[in-house]
């Protein structure tokens, strides 16, 4: 009877919503429409292989009751209608826009999906085969794709309807800031840093006599006849070329492979994976983004110095493949390589930075998992912060105590620095979804959905939201900001 008369308060209130909805207002937070299944907290599954007519789906849970269907089975289920990607793996979530976007690693597709009207928004197009790392601007002008099996750095231009192809032999990761005007690129195996930018109509005269007539810093600018756009290394500023653009010696990292951004967007906080990469030392390098703004007439300043650069490094020693920033708090997360039984393995850390002083405040062991794979972090309600990670069997917790547990998840406490809970092993963790307000954690492990209270860790009964297919990740469809998001 307790969830019955939880469903009549709710219908109530679903009445009155719909019924001011009808007059041009909704009870709905922050002006949001309601939508069309009449849920206001949502969670949307990427599911691969959900038939064998499709190879993907995206279905809506209802967050609050944990329940795929309607009240009393009908409807049976919830979904973003019109969605046809094939083996979708990222949704890149951005509810203060409310859309997101969904990339199919079986057909290499950008589809949009509309989180007010529940059906797809359309899809990027111009995207150069198969993307290892893939991000559209929140406004949607622009998308960036780095294709490792083409070599290329994409750049679609929505608002233009064009897409150039940039080479850069053996890039895999993207990272775009939040205020969509910087995007950097990364190679694997590689200790440099890339970023486009657009010309102006004078610099693509100048530019349009092929290399030889490019600036110094630059690796390709496309099409050589008339570029648009340029590909550039960051160099460290030490000459200027005869058109006006600086350059150096390039500036060098320990295998780059991602970046965060600092609260106030000025800063870009460059991850060396090092060790768990091949490299040496893993590492956060604190960059400025105004010289590396793609949009015409918007860069502004110079690059540090090679000496600048070095002295803006601090060494993560635990290891650096993913970060999550707030305010002046950095969690950085990465794999620390230990010497067990003669041979090298990995182990999962977390490593809590003070970005005011760049000084790190704590390093505790979580989740092991594949070096140099992306992980996902989250934060969540009650100070928690959690950390999704994938082959966990590949590391030290396997091999020297699996009885101890050897999980994909771990539940952290920023409040007290503490592991409040690490996960059994039931498979890789590639997608976790934090349902703010409601004290729940819903998480895709293993190819199924499951559900966590952030209060104490427990597991919430997921009966009701377990999938057809594999369910790969996960987002809450209603969060209040694009910070709700484990992609960026």
């Amino acid at each position: 009877m307790k969830k019955k008369s939880l469903w009549i308060s709710a219908s109530t209130a679903l009445a009155a919503a719909v019924a001011l909805a009808g007059c041009g207002s909704t009870y709905y937070f922050d002006g949001r429409v309601l939508p069309p299944s009449g849920l206001t907290n949502r969670v949307v599954i990427a599911i691969q292989n959900p038939g064998v007519l499709s190879r993907g789906a995206l279905e809506i849970v209802d967050a609050y009751y944990d329940e795929r269907s309607g009240y009393n089975g009908t409807p049976g289920s919830f979904s973003i209608a019109g969605f046809g990607g094939a083996l979708p793996i990222t949704i890149q979530n951005m509810p203060e826009e409310q859309l997101g976007a969904v990339y199919g690693a079986g057909d290499g597709t950008l589809a949009l999906a509309d989180y007010a009207g529940e059906k797809t928004a359309g899809s990027v197009s111009g995207l150069s085969g198969s993307s290892s790392s893939v991000f559209i601007t929140r406004n949607r002008n622009f998308a960036f794709a780095a294709s490792q099996t083409s070599h290329q750095f994409t750049i679609v231009n929505q608002a233009q309807s064009s897409s150039i192809g940039l080479s850069l032999p053996n890039v895999y990761r993207v990272s775009v800031n939040p205020g969509g005007s910087l995007a950097l690129a990364f190679v694997q195996n590689s200790n440099y840093v890339y970023y486009p930018r657009q010309l102006s109509a004078a610099q693509t005269l100048n530019y349009s006599g092929g290399p030889a007539t490019w600036p110094k810093a630059a690796v390709d600018c496309e099409p050589q006849t008339a570029p648009g756009w340029c590909l550039f290394q960051m160099q460290s500023p030490d000459n200027i070329d005869t058109t006006g653009n600086y350059y150096g010696a390039p500036l060098t990292f320990d295998h780059p492979i991602k970046a965060v951004f600092s609260s106030d967007g000025s800063t870009a906080y460059i991850l060396s994976c090092g060790p768990e990469c091949g490299g040496t030392t893993a590492a956060y390098t604190r960059v400025p983004i105004a010289p590396m703004l793609f949009l015409q007439g918007q860069p502004s300043g110079l690059l540090p110095t090679t000496t600048a650069l070095a002295s803006a490094t601090v060494a993560i020693p635990g290891g650096a493949s993913n970060a999550l920033v707030n305010g002046t708090t950095m969690w950085v997360v990465g794999q620390k390589p230990q010497s067990i039984n003669g041979q090298t393995l990995f182990g999962g850390n977390l490593t809590v930075v003070n970005l005011a002083s760049n000084t790190i405040s704590s390093s505790t062991a979580v989740s092991d998992g594949q070096p140099g794979a992306m992980s996902r972090i989250l934060q969540a309600d009650d100070n928690t912060l959690w950390i999704a990670m994938t082959n966990c069997t590949t590391g030290v917790r396997y091999a020297t105590n699996p009885a101890s547990g050897y999980g994909c998840l771990t539940m952290y406490n920023t409040s007290t620095n503490k592991v409040v809970l690490l996960e059994p092993y039931i498979g890789d963790a590639t997608g976790i979804a934090a349902v703010t307000g409601l004290h729940k954690l819903y998480a895709a492990e293993g190819g199924q959905v499951y559900i966590f209270s952030t209060k104490d860790g427990s597991s919430i009964n997921n009966e009701y939201v377990t999938v057809t297919g594999t369910a790969y990740d996960v987002a809450y469809m209603d969060a209040i900001t694009d910070a709700n998001n484990t992609v960026y």
